[in-house]
């Protein structure tokens, strides 16, 4: 490419951002495929119907959902699906479109991901039956990616953590962990032989029929979490289907939602939760403090913003209280990819000083944090934590 095509290309880039007219200073003239674009992201980020100058843009989708159906059609055609995501968020969020999802027409039209199924699920009750069937295959195509993504690395991870946890003195000869056995018979070394007379074996059994370990997963389903309950929802129903781990699910508002029944459908989870509300954390705590039986062999991860409605020091109090009883406390702050959450950070430093360090966990770190829960070791908590 040329320097003057260079110099074209961007004042062309330039003059998408800027949206037209005289202000924008690029002189640049749009045509064809350009124009298009530049009518797609006026519709969006248009701030009214008067004339354009430099940043304002005119146009708007209005209310009309074939018009809508029209834009998400064209977004699908100029941008890549990570950019369209972006749009369809926008939209929602600055023109007030979530109540046209509750269209079936217009659910086709979309680009299915977390933050959809998060809105989907926000409308709860609102929704029609015309498009309750629809929405479910929405939603049942996004779980069914995220598992396909995340299943078999957590399974993998928690699985092993399992096997590692239950190391004994006298293993049997398949269940010989053969790096420590080495390495802790060192001293034994016969140099005439070359070899190692291993004294003392170190080993596992693996996991069998029998529960191992007991997982609590607690999480708030106020709005503000709503990416943060669809990948629990996925991880559960992953974790369920664990040998040797039990598993069960709690979604809170200022009420408290046992869904361990339904862990055999994440969809079915999904929409057992009821997005927006309050938050008593407190509740929540209690109610899964009061199921368990062997708090040694438990791992409870509250996953919540830490923004407590309920009794702030009994709270305090239940998470100290279950600790000294010998559960493994997680608290994360968020399961998404979104970047930092807005959360409590007096409330996230009163866990810290309990032990129990609270911190914002992306998908793929979360089989991470259960492997080393499990084992009972520290926390991979994010540098930026």
């Amino acid at each position: 490419m040329t320097e003057q095509e260079q110099e074209q290309e961007r004042l062309r880039r330039w003059r998408l951002v800027l949206g037209g007219g005289p202000a924008d200073g690029t002189g640049c003239a749009l045509s064809g495929r350009d124009a298009a674009m530049d009518g797609a992201l006026a519709a969006l980020y248009g701030t009214g119907d008067g004339p354009r100058t430099g940043r304002d843009r005119s146009a708007g989708l209005g209310a009309s959902a074939p018009s809508v159906a029209r834009w998400l059609g064209d977004i699908r055609t100029y941008f890549p699906s990570s950019v369209v995501q972006v749009m369809q968020r926008d939209a929602i969020d600055r023109l007030g479109l979530a109540t046209l999802l509750l269209e079936p027409e217009m659910l086709d039209a979309v680009e299915a991901d977390v933050h959809l199924v998060g809105t989907l699920l926000s409308l709860g009750e609102a929704m029609p039956e015309t498009a309750r069937e629809t929405a479910r295959a929405v939603v049942r195509k996004v779980v069914e990616d995220l598992e396909r993504r995340l299943a078999g690395r957590t399974r993998a991870a928690v699985a092993g953590a399992l096997d590692r946890s239950a190391r004994i003195s006298r293993p049997r000869h398949r269940d010989i962990d053969w790096n420590r056995t080495v390495a802790a018979n060192l001293r034994h070394y016969l140099p005439e032989h070359r070899t190692v007379v291993p004294e003392r074996l170190i080993g596992y059994g693996r996991a069998s029929r029998s529960v191992r370990k007991e997982v609590v997963l607690c999480v708030d389903q106020s709005g503000s979490m709503a990416a943060s309950v669809v990948y629990a929802s996925v991880f559960g129903a992953v974790l369920a289907s664990v040998r040797s781990l039990s598993t069960r699910l709690v979604v809170f508002d200022t009420a408290v939602v046992d869904l361990t029944d339904r862990l055999d459908d994440p969809v079915d989870v999904l929409f057992g939760t009821r997005l927006g509300g309050g938050t008593d954390i407190n509740r929540a705590l209690a109610y899964c403090q009061s199921r368990i039986t062997r708090p040694a062999e438990t791992v409870v991860v509250l996953i919540s913003d830490l923004y407590e409605g309920g009794i702030r020091n009994e709270m305090l109090k239940r998470v100290a209280a279950m600790k000294a009883s010998g559960v493994q406390f997680v608290a994360l702050l968020a399961l998404s990819d979104e970047g930092a959450p807005a959360y409590d950070r007096e409330h996230a430093a009163a866990l810290a000083a309990l032990g129990a360090p609270a911190f914002a966990c992306t998908p793929d770190l979360f089989p991470d944090v259960m492997a080393a829960a499990i084992e009972k070791r520290p926390l991979p908590v994010p540098d930026a934590a």
